[in-house]
Formats: C-alpha cells, structure tokens, sequence
C-alpha cells in the first residue's frame, strides 16, 4: 500500500491501468485529450504490478483499474471520473493541482 502511495503522489495525476483494459484506454485518452500528461503505470508490464493491484483493490478501487489519482487523492476508477467530467468538476480540479494552465 505503501508504494501504491508514493507512486500516486509522483505527478498531478496518476493513472493504474492495464495494457489490455478498454475502460482504461478511454480514461487515458480523456485525460490525454484535456492536454494532462498523466503517470501511467501499466500493472500488467511492471514488476510488482499484481502486488499493487491488490493494494489498490484494497483501498477500495473496484474493478482494481483504472485507479486515477489527483493530487496524489485516490479519485476512483472510469465511473467515478465520468461522474466528475459530466459535472464540470474534473477540470477545475484538474487546475487546482497543477495538471492544467487554461
């Protein structure tokens, strides 16, 4: 859990993703498309990758990827961001950590 920590708290914004997943391609390219230049940590081609997808299951991230970290606060997975994209709220948060100037 520890590294799943320190990792999340490396950039503004800090995706746990698996090669292979749709539901992660699409979060990537939402967030790729707003001009954020997020971490990317492929679970499945890292080593430890199955360790920290069961830290991040433990925390509460269900399915365990995406997990999406803003400002190193674990934010959730693909519902949770749509959530806050379709209320306007993503990209003010986005700002407030620094991962976008406009």
């Amino acid at each position: 859990m520890e590294r799943v920590t320190k990792m999340a708290s490396e950039r503004p914004v800090v995706i746990f993703s698996k090669s292979s997943c749709c539901m992660c391609h699409s979060i990537k390219t939402l967030f790729c498309d707003f001009g954020v230049n997020p971490a990317v940590h492929e679970l499945d081609e890292i080593p430890g990758g199955r360790e920290l997808e069961q830290a991040l299951s433990r925390l509460g991230c269900s399915p365990s990827v995406p997990a999406v970290f803003i400002g190193g606060e674990l934010v959730g997975g693909a519902n949770q961001v749509m959530s806050l994209h379709l209320n306007r709220s993503l990209i003010p948060m986005l700002k407030q950590v620094g991962a976008l100037w406009v």
